[in-house]
């Protein structure tokens, strides 16, 4: 018998890092951040991604999973499954809490990755414009985890006001306000006046779901204010049909358990969403440098931070602009161009060839959604409103879901949808904590709902 001591086993990263090669740290799995992961697939360097989850989520369709319209599996992908045949990328599940800019290494906890090259894409967050305690009883719409408690706050008013004897309870039980109409905004909008006019229909007894009520609130004058004034004007009527009230003009400026007030009117609901804005994440913090007033961290014409050559911001963490000076809206077209971009910078670098034109922003278009049939499409030369754009809307948003069993599982669902006018994922999970302490949904013991009649 060999008494001799084992050999210490290496680390898949250290078999697969040879230390001459250059090191890419990508903090962030999102639209960004895997894109430039994803583009130096066989280039010379060793690619670390870091992300605090473990799966990249297809954002635009995340509403959806909030209203009960596809599962959180179906807009969500495994990292790891995602770049599996890139034999340069090691994918870390991990939260980062700084960045270490003298000695290059991004912080874990006390864990430290150092780098060669740092690409941060790590995203944005809710903002509530002072107002942080406003959180609590108006989520945001960012991560899987906050789809599903919308979704359980949502089917859990409609389940409150079937089993409650208060009139007045149950008309607050059945309206629901909506922050913000941009894109996430009318697209919940929509989607909650057809979840309660159409899918939810006939499960009911006891409430008349045709007095449901949605308002969409929005503090500038028109909703979808980054699309063209014509196209703002159909998402409008559209919402108007499916009985969706507008308040424009009007910002929020109180937030509670019992409603919002808006203006100088007070509106009684137990469900709020929020959408009206967002604040980047700590980056700029974490490298010392200057932020813009949403804190992202201003970048280059090649995208690398001032003063920080090796440091590259991308998505919706980053303040680029474009060449008549205009902030880059934070959507995926524009993520995914910065990231494939980004990567292209680094092995130019690595290469020593010349490095490539300044950053330039390809705007394809944009989309938004209303309801199951109707959507607006602005590709500049052409502007579309109704149903031929929500099938352009429908076709564009499959394509670009990643893994083909995603793109076959929503395609199927929403074929099945627009025939049946049903929504197969209407679960409610998740615990009475999940909805917030003056929520509809509180449960004080299995299966009884707190702060509403017996059923």
């Amino acid at each position: 018998m060999d008494d001799r001591p084992a050999a210490p086993r290496l680390s898949r990263e250290s078999q697969r890092a040879p230390r001459d090669r250059p090191r890419v740290v990508v903090v962030g799995a999102g639209f960004g951040g895997l894109s430039a992961a994803k583009a130096l697939a066989g280039a010379p360097v060793d690619v670390i991604v870091i992300d605090r989850h473990n799966y990249h989520l297809f954002q635009p369709l995340l509403y959806q999973v909030a209203t009960a319209g596809l599962s959180p599996t179906d807009v969500a992908s495994p990292i790891r499954a995602i770049v599996r045949r890139q034999r340069n990328c090691t994918v870390l599940l991990g939260t980062a809490t700084g960045i270490d800019v003298a000695g290059r290494a991004v912080l874990l906890g006390d864990r430290r990755i150092s780098y060669d090259y740092l690409v941060l894409a790590t995203g944005a967050r809710h903002a509530y414009f002072g107002h942080p305690e406003w959180e609590a009883v108006a989520p945001g719409l960012k991560t899987i985890d906050d789809a599903t408690a919308i979704r359980r706050r949502i089917l859990m008013a409609f389940e409150g006001a079937e089993c409650s004897d208060d009139l007045d309870e149950r008309k607050r039980l059945l309206t629901f306000v909506v922050v913000g109409a941009g894109p996430t905004g009318v697209e919940l909008a929509g989607a909650i006046a057809e979840l309660a006019c159409v899918a939810l229909a006939t499960d009911f007894r006891r409430i008349d779901l045709g007095q449901t009520r949605i308002v969409l609130v929005e503090a500038g004058a028109r909703i979808l204010p980054t699309f063209p004034e014509s196209l703002s004007s159909a998402a409008a009527s559209a919402l108007e049909r499916l009985g969706v009230e507008l308040r424009l003009g009007r910002a929020v400026t109180r937030c509670d358990g019992g409603g919002v007030t808006i203006g100088d009117e007070r509106l009684e609901c137990r469900t709020v969403l929020w959408a009206a804005g967002v604040a980047a994440s700590p980056a700029a913090l974490w490298l010392g440098v200057p932020c813009d007033k949403a804190g992202r961290v201003p970048v280059g014409l090649n995208l690398s931070v001032s003063g920080l050559s090796e440091v590259f911001a991308v998505g919706d963490c980053a303040h680029t602009v474009d060449g008549a000076g205009k902030v880059l809206p934070g959507v995926a077209a524009v993520a995914k161009q910065e990231g494939s971009y980004v990567a292209k910078v680094i092995r130019a670098r690595i290469a020593g060839r010349t490095a490539p034109l300044a950053f330039r922003y390809r705007n394809l278009g944009s989309l938004a959604t209303i309801g199951r049939k109707a959507a607006v499409a602005d590709f500049g030369f052409v502007r579309l409103s109704g149903r031929f754009a929500w099938l352009i809307w429908s076709a564009v948003h499959v394509y670009f879901l990643i893994g083909f069993r995603n793109r076959v599982t929503v395609a199927l669902s929403w074929i099945w949808a627009y025939f049946t006018f049903e929504r197969g994922a209407r679960l409610i999970t998740g615990t009475a904590g999940d909805d917030g302490p003056d929520s509809p949904g509180g449960v004080d013991a299995p299966g009884r709902l707190t702060g509403v009649g017996r059923c």
